[in-house]
């Protein structure tokens, strides 16, 4: 969903699809200064990558699993899963743990793990910049957005969306009304420092992806009020940030969330 920010303001634009991976790279590829929030797993845990001997630094293993293609990718993780204990087959990153989000080697149900393979290396193809984990073009910047984490932060654990009709409901639709609500009443300015404009119809897709697009933009928003100035370049001096490197695990990477930046950090190292 395309937004402008405009000093504290967030005005949500038309909400544009995609339909292919091609149109997703073009996407990457437009002259910036701007910021995206994207929704799927940029990085692996550390365990799984120390476990399966994969390279140690983000540009190196995104390669390796890029090079495996989409089949012998699959194949390296249900081998990795085969040979692991019940309760220890998929790990999740420190920032997944704290999001409450599910681990990026699953192929099942909700496949992060194939979200991963597809978005990371077309992320490092496009030479974007990813704060903290790689240093591209610094007017294009990427970070990962996890809509869940504010949704549930605004309604709980209510369910608001639902790809199958037959299970869409009115207590579907009351929850994503009264989340948009809340978001437009004012509820992100205490955590995320922004006011928000957006037409009440994003409530009106059962799917959610309305919504959730709207979801990402708050994060990617605050995130660029952390890290960018107006032309892209990052601000100074980075202790005037509350996301700065110290917080980002440069292997793992961070969700874009100001509820997840105070945590551990990971350890330092330069973006690769």
């Amino acid at each position: 969903m395309p937004c402008r920010l405009q000093g504290d303001r967030l005005v949500a634009g038309s909400l544009a699809c995609w339909s292919d991976f091609a149109s997703f790279e073009s996407f990457l590829n437009q002259p910036g200064p701007w910021i995206a929030g994207l929704d799927f797993p940029f990085g692996q845990s550390r365990t799984f990558l120390a476990n399966i001997g994969w390279p140690m630094t983000w540009s190196g293993y995104v390669r390796h699993a890029e090079a495996l293609g989409r089949a012998g990718f699959r194949q390296a993780l249900d081998a990795y899963r085969a040979q692991r204990p019940a309760g220890d087959k998929e790990h999740r990153r420190a920032t997944d743990r704290a999001a409450g989000a599910i681990s990026p080697q699953k192929l099942h149900g909700t496949p992060v793990g194939l979200m991963f393979f597809e978005g990371a290396p077309r992320l490092l193809r496009a030479g974007v910049t990813i704060p903290g984990i790689h240093a591209g073009d610094p007017g294009r910047l990427c970070v990962e957005a996890y809509p869940g984490l504010l949704a549930r932060a605004l309604i709980g654990r209510r369910s608001y969306k639902q790809d199958d009709p037959k299970k869409q409901s009115p207590a579907r639709e009351q929850a994503r009304r009264e989340l948009l609500a809340a978001i437009l009443d004012g509820a992100t300015r205490a955590d995320y420092g922004l006011t928000i404009e957006a037409p009440a119809s994003l409530a009106d897709d059962p799917s959610g992806d309305s919504l959730d697009a709207l979801l990402c933009a708050i994060q990617a928003a605050w995130a660029w009020r952390q890290w960018a100035d107006d032309v892209g370049q990052p601000i100074a001096p980075e202790a005037t940030r509350s996301w700065s490197m110290s917080t980002i695990d440069p292997l793992e990477g961070l969700i874009a969330d100001p509820r997840l930046v105070h945590g551990p950090p990971g350890p330092k190292s330069a973006a690769t």
